[in-house]
């Protein structure tokens, strides 16, 4: 399979961005507009349970939709709703946000599995401005509760408690809110967000997502002469996962060059990958993208920092072992790493199992540059990128199998 030299693939709003943003508008009535409104099914479903009127809201699996909406109804005084997802949905915890939340005063109980959805919340006013959170299980509790933070008639303070994982996801919160106008003060262990009666009206632009501009990068580190160029993107992105530029230049030699608000990527002929040890904490989500291009250049490699990786949309890490193994690659996982640790030759066509896991799906198909191979369930990637199949064989001239 040949790259299409003069591949230009425009990639989504950021699903990160639009959600949070979602929840500000709706919180403060509305007072800006968002442009390039993330495509994803998980921010459609958010949209859809911020419109809603009715006593319950299924938000299937889209996970930072159950933080996000715990959080803000919760304080929607009066309001008395039934919050449900997936199978998957409930065997994920949320124990350590709604404990957090009825310490300040919010009632919320479980109507299945203690500690896990779905959710009886009863919307109270909150007075009480100060609460400890454990910060090592999933920054989207921290974030749930900023979001509502500056509505809170005193504001709010929250003590980070333990390793705090996806720093940059917590970073964006907060620049989300000073760019609305709301006063934050971040120290090492604390964060402290004052009431906003108001928010500063400005209309939104979400710049197009990192976390979705991965799978590309990993087509240019496994092509032998990779042209693509994708957008929209600013050099100085709020998003965690803009750390993709400066990982897959040191990991794979691929180099990115902003022209415009659009990135070009090469790869850097000279560059000879090697075996490498990284630790992912702040990246999480780029993990699945990193095991399998270097699976597909055959580098020895240990991923770590990814103990949130066991209550995603599926367990990826046993996710991830289970696949790689299907094209010859051995794996081993702890509850926070991956190492590829050996290489043989397959000559089956691997069915990729996806798990219900949009990332899975997205993070294998580049392999298709090296080998044969199917995708099991191929939709599933609406759930971020409804339009990522299209986008993907854009970048090719022959057809792929999926």
């Amino acid at each position: 399979m040949k790259l299409c030299p003069s591949a230009e693939i425009q990639i989504p709003g950021s699903k990160s961005e639009s959600n949070r943003l979602l929840i500000l508008q709706s919180l403060y009535d509305r007072p800006f507009r968002i442009h390039n409104l993330s495509e994803a099914e998980d921010t459609q479903l958010m949209k859809k349970a911020l419109e809603s009127v009715s006593d319950e809201i299924n938000i299937h699996h889209a996970g930072t939709a159950m933080r996000f909406l715990t959080a803000y109804f919760s304080i929607n005084q009066g309001r008395k709703i039934l919050l449900s997802g997936s199978h998957r949905m409930k065997q994920r915890p949320i124990g350590i946000l709604v404990d957090a939340l009825n310490a300040l005063g919010t009632e919320i109980s479980y109507t299945e599995k203690e500690g896990f959805p779905p959710l009886k919340i009863k919307g109270k006013k909150i007075k009480k401005n100060e609460i400890s959170l454990e910060s090592g299980v999933s920054s989207q509790f921290v974030s749930a509760l900023l979001l509502i933070a500056p509505k809170l008639s005193n504001g709010l303070k929250i003590n980070l408690k333990g390793e705090i994982t996806s720093l940059p996801y917590i970073k964006m919160t907060i620049d989300i809110l000073k760019k609305s106008g709301v006063e934050v003060e971040f120290e090492p262990r604390s964060i402290q967000v004052f009431h906003a009666p108001r928010l500063t009206a400005r209309d939104w632009e979400v710049e197009s997502d990192f976390s979705s501009a991965s799978y590309f990068y990993s087509v240019a580190a496994l092509a032998q002469n990779p042209k693509i160029s994708i957008g929209n993107f600013k050099p100085k992105s709020l998003q965690g996962d803009s750390a993709v530029i400066e990982l897959y230049r040191k990991l794979f030699g691929v180099e990115s060059e902003f022209i415009g608000n659009h990135i070009r990527l090469t790869k850097n002929t000279d560059f000879i990958p090697k075996s490498f040890e990284i630790n992912l904490n702040d990246t999480p989500d780029l993990a699945q993208t990193i095991a399998v291009t270097a699976a597909g250049l055959q580098l020895k490699c240990q991923l770590n920092g990814l103990q949130t990786l066991k209550i995603k949309e599926t367990d990826r890490l046993y996710a991830l072992q289970n696949e790689l193994q299907k094209i010859g690659v051995s794996a081993e996982i702890t509850s926070n790493s991956i190492s590829l640790t050996n290489f043989s030759e397959t000559d089956k066509i691997p069915l990729i199992k996806t798990y219900n896991d949009h990332r899975m799906a997205m993070s294998f198909a580049p392999l298709c540059l090296l080998r044969e191979l199917k995708i099991e369930n191929p939709e599933v990637v609406n759930k971020s990128y409804p339009g990522f199949w299209q986008d993907f064989e854009n970048c090719f001239l022959d057809g792929f199998d999926f």
